[in-house]
């Protein structure tokens, strides 16, 4: 398996709720974090969520459990969401 990189991020939403979760993805890049963040962002409906790259950092790697494993394979990255998201 793969080692993944975990990139511990904060959203705002235009409302000023907080909702922190992990871009996973197998390349260390901070760029590809952010924008990954940003589309994760819109594909819930959060459009006009602010994540900027203070706010989006490298946090450790690790190797993905199975579940992040096959969101990263077939989309490029995984989202663990941890506090204020959406179920």
């Amino acid at each position: 398996m793969p080692i993944s990189h975990v990139f511990d991020t904060y959203a705002k939403t235009a409302k000023g709720a907080i909702m922190h979760f992990d871009v996973v993805l197998d390349e260390q890049d901070q760029e590809k974090a952010l924008s990954y963040a940003k589309k994760w962002l819109e594909t819930i409906g959060q459009t006009d969520a602010t994540v900027t790259q203070e706010s989006c950092y490298f946090c450790h790697s690790v190797e993905a459990p199975a579940e992040l494993r096959q969101q990263i394979d077939s989309q490029g990255y995984a989202i663990y969401k941890l506090e204020g998201c959406p179920k």
